[in-house]
């Protein structure tokens, strides 16, 4: 599979998009409006929020991957982009034409369905634009509020798979895999969610 086109998202409510260094400032607020909820989840929450100039470094390298190809971690920004609500990805570590959605969202922004929206929006972009074959999302069992999302977007739980990762303090941890092929989505609902998407160069690449 080549790299994929997809570079920016927009929904009535959001935009997700690839990150820039310029987002430094965004995504240290972001975090430094408490990480508790995510440090049981997500390793790398442990030691967030770095300084801005670590946040440059890690921006411009999450930019390189994209643009080589090698991972797709995105912004879930407000609107007008003066807010990092959290974030998400498409992470082509499942084989070919497939890939896997992640995504975390800030303190200041629980429950009000923003996971729920940008996730509609990558699976819909990832079989309708992108051409995937295979969506997967994985989470941790006792992860109720991650393993929610999946489920809510009738995702199949395929498989609950013991010891495949490690929690914060290096401890295996069993993996939730929910998988969602092309051949399911074709009437699923996440058809009805409005967006366009962009290309590097800013040029419309659909309009759904």
């Amino acid at each position: 599979m080549g790299n994929i086109k997809t570079y920016r998202i927009e929904t009535e409510r959001l935009v997700i998009r690839c990150y820039q260094p310029a987002d430094a400032e965004l995504l240290f607020n972001s975090l430094n409006c408490g990480t508790e909820h995510l440090i049981q989840w997500l390793p790398w929450a442990k030691t967030e929020p770095v300084g801005i100039e670590e946040q440059i470094d890690k921006l411009r390298m999450f930019r390189a991957k994209y643009d080589a190809g090698q991972d797709y971690i995105m912004g879930i920004f407000n609107s007008d982009e003066s807010e990092l609500l959290g974030g998400t990805g498409l992470h082509p570590r499942i084989g070919n034409n497939a890939m896997e959605i992640g995504y975390w969202l800030s303190a200041s922004h629980l429950r009000k369905g923003i996971i729920t929206e940008s996730t509609q929006a990558l699976v819909r972009v990832g079989f309708e634009v992108e051409q995937l074959q295979r969506i997967e999302i994985h989470c941790d069992p006792n992860n109720t509020a991650s393993a929610n999302i999946p489920h809510k977007l009738g995702f199949l739980h395929e498989a609950t798979l013991r010891n495949r990762s490690t929690d914060v303090n290096g401890n295996p941890r069993d993996t939730m895999i929910w998988t969602m092929f092309r051949e399911d989505y074709t009437q699923h609902f996440s058809k009805q969610l409005p967006l366009q998407a962009y290309d590097c160069a800013g040029r419309k690449i659909a309009s759904m």
